[in-house]
């Protein structure tokens, strides 16, 4: 790590802790993530339930607030006017936006550590009914569905990061970054091409992304686990590349 970017961490650190919308919003994530789980895990199950996949169910609410924490860490600069004066203490620009992501991505894979923990602990000590299967923390299934829980987190904050850089204004970010991968969720449910449905489903971050919490009729998926937690990863980097190069281009 370059001596500008570890003086790059360490500002985003100081912003952090005098600005309390990010650190609410990494507090959500842990707390919307582990309350839904909790919350479906609880209302039911069946036999045939895929009982790691309903635990973790909470990942797909907690993922607005890693969203949103991603906008926020450069939105918020935008907004006041202190994205200038960022720049003028850190001319190079391209630092300064890695040193955005670094923490954007550290800081979301704790918060998605603790909240996937917090899920499955939560699904131990409260099991489903019906006759769902037990949840083991011990089985390679579950331990693949709870890291990629946790990296689908921080992908989505990195990506919120990303449209924020592009857009500033955090409102229009925020309605374009949940937008989208929900609109083509939405989409891929009501097409009536089966083919098309398929297809959709392998390019929607969102769709595409949660794939990687399956642990039973994984062949039914029109996507791998790790290859649609990829589709996620790649949305993520055109987002943080996108908003680079225009961070680099325009005026602040």
């Amino acid at each position: 790590m370059t001596g500008e970017l570890r003086a790059g961490l360490r500002a985003e650190l100081t912003k952090l802790r005098t600005t309390p919308a990010p650190a609410w919003l990494l507090a959500a994530i842990v707390a919307l993530t582990v309350g839904a789980g909790a919350a479906a895990t609880a209302v039911g199950g069946s036999p045939g339930t895929d009982t790691p996949r309903l635990a973790l169910t909470g990942v797909q609410l907690g993922q607005a607030a890693a969203v949103m924490f991603g906008i926020s860490v450069i939105s918020g600069e935008y907004a006041t006017g202190l994205i200038r004066t960022t720049f003028t203490a850190m001319p190079r620009r391209a630092s300064v936006l890695a040193a955005k992501a670094g923490l954007v991505a550290g800081l979301g894979l704790a918060a998605g550590a603790l909240a996937v923990l917090g899920s499955l602990l939560a699904a131990t000590l409260a099991p489903p009914g019906g006759g769902a299967p037990a949840l083991s923390l011990a089985d390679g299934a579950t331990l693949r569905a709870a890291i990629g829980s946790a990296l689908y987190l921080t992908l989505m904050a990195v990506f919120g990061l990303g449209v924020g850089a592009a857009v500033q204004d955090a409102a229009t970010a925020a309605g374009v970054a949940l937008g989208v991968p929900y609109l083509l969720t939405i989409v891929m449910t009501v097409v009536n091409d089966q083919d098309l449905g398929r297809l959709l489903y392998r390019i929607s971050p969102m769709s595409a992304g949660l794939t990687v919490q399956m642990t039973t009729d994984l062949s039914a998926s029109p996507i791998g686990p790790w290859a649609g937690l990829g589709v996620l990863a790649a949305w993520a980097a055109a987002a943080l590349a996108g908003g680079g190069l225009l961070v680099l281009v325009r005026d602040a």
